[in-house]
């Protein structure tokens, strides 16, 4: 069998040769192969839009991607069967640490755009959106950039680059290379899960710019526009089965396949300051008021999944599609969804959001695991959870809504079960000041310290746990 590469057959016969790079992408996982990727594709006939892409904490999918000249199946998988296409948007991968290469690409005057898929975790944030210094990584790179801004004063900008471990802090090294270049403006857009993903981004950014000291922080101030997203398109964990679903889709062995559904969504809010891919075409959003459609995402959608991951996995059950078919499991939902509706405008449709939600949840071919979900629940029930826990909380209600999906991620936690979590160190933390008396409460607050003051929903946590 050939191994997919653009001088396999049907690729060289396609025209699949490599784009000129005018996009950089960190967070190089399924989800952008299937979402940012896929839009630029269908937009770009003529191969003008070239991305060069970073991984998040893994270098595997950036070697997977390199042994086969950066192309990859993308299998949109409905309910009557499977397409399949050849992707070639991506012209370059990379490991996250590149920062040589990062600088490289954003000294480039065509570099135009910076997307983002770096989880809710990856932004390094406390609960009030602000830089965690208290996050061993963050403290970590706030001090490299310090030292890296003073060390240039005695070595001059050829200074060696400093180890950094949170992809913000790598955007805005970049950034300042870019600046020293003279490469000129450019936009960011995060596409992560975020409530006012533009407004964070734009936060942090210059929160770490700052330790590059007053020239640099000025400068990508006035120089880099960030704009808000909404972004939808389900996209599981790939499996051996997939991989052989590929070949036989496209004759080509291909180790890093994408699969997906066939809904996407992305809608975007704010400013590009020079040119970019003409991503309506394929479907894409454009609006000058984002925060419902992105409230209507977060809550209903990333909300169910959330409590899927953290309350229905406690079941025995593996995927969205089997978890979604317990009637119990499904009241818990639709009880989160109706606590959720109730601060949604009537313009956004959220019945009938929910209602093709529930569709996409029972798609059999989509095999969505509910481990991959629960990574960084934390961050998740912190972003997707509480905002509606505690306005029924403020209004006399009882949120019972939030109920599973808190109790359940407690629980795992507890029971040490829990899914991969960047901010692990905390929650361990946390779990060893409290001791065996203690440890649900101890979690409870650390999630949100607000939800202690109402003692009735903390009992009823705890009786869920």
């Amino acid at each position: 069998m050939t191994v997919l590469s653009r001088d396999a057959d049907i690729c060289a016969k396609g025209g699949l040769e490599p784009r000129p790079v005018r996009i950089v992408h960190l967070g190089l996982g399924a989800f952008f192969r299937a979402h940012q990727a896929w839009y630029t594709s269908e937009v770009d006939p003529e191969g003008a839009w070239g991305i060069s892409a970073y991984t998040g904490r893994s270098p595997r999918a950036a070697e997977e991607l390199s042994a086969q000249d950066c192309l990859y199946t993308l299998i949109v998988r409905g309910a009557e069967g499977d397409d399949a296409q050849v992707m070639s948007v991506i012209s370059e991968a990379h490991a996250a640490g590149d920062l040589e290469a990062l600088c490289k690409d954003l000294r480039s005057p065509d570099v135009s755009l910076v997307t983002l898929t770096v989880t809710e975790a990856g932004y390094g944030t406390d609960a009030k959106g602000k830089l965690d210094r208290s996050n061993n990584a963050v403290k970590a790179d706030v001090d490299a950039l310090e030292k890296y801004s003073a060390s240039e004063g005695e070595s001059g900008p050829d200074a060696s680059l400093p180890h950094l471990e949170t992809a913000l802090a790598r955007l805005v090294l970049g950034l300042d290379a870019r600046r020293r270049a003279g490469a000129g403006a450019i936009t960011i857009v995060p596409c992560d899960n975020l409530p006012g993903n533009g407004p964070l981004t734009r936060g942090v950014i210059d929160e770490y710019a700052a330790c590059l000291g007053s020239e640099a922080a000025a400068w990508i101030k006035e120089n880099v526009s960030v704009t808000s997203t909404s972004i939808d398109r389900i996209t599981p964990k790939a499996t051996d089965d997939d991989r052989e679903a590929a070949e036989k889709l496209t004759g080509l062995e291909d180790a890093s396949p994408v699969v997906t559904e066939p809904f996407a969504s992305w809608i975007i809010e704010g400013e590009f300051v020079n040119e970019r891919p003409e991503w309506e075409k394929a479907g894409a959003i454009f609006t000058d008021d984002l925060e419902p459609y992105e409230n209507r995402k977060l809550w209903l959608l990333n909300g169910a999944h959330t409590l899927l991951a953290n309350a229905a996995v406690n079941r025995g059950y593996e995927t969205v599609a089997e978890a979604i078919g317990d009637s119990e499991v499904r009241t818990e939902v639709e009880a989160l969804w109706g606590e959720a509706s109730r601060y949604l405008p009537d313009f956004v449709e959220a019945d009938a959001y929910c209602e093709a939600l529930l569709e996409r949840f029972e798609n059999p071919n989509i095999k969505h695991l509910l481990s991959q979900i629960g990574n960084d629940s934390l961050a998740k029930l912190r972003i997707r959870i509480l905002p509606i826990a505690l306005k029924e909380l403020e209004a006399g209600r009882g949120a019972t809504g939030a109920v599973p999906a808190i109790a359940g991620w407690i629980r795992r936690q507890r029971d040490g079960v829990a899914s991969p979590d960047a901010q692990q160190s905390a929650i361990d933390e946390a779990v060893a000041k409290a001791g065996d008396a203690g440890v649900e409460r101890a979690l409870l607050e650390l999630l949100e310290p607000e939800l202690m003051n109402d003692a009735e929903f903390v009992e009823r946590v705890l009786r869920a746990v």
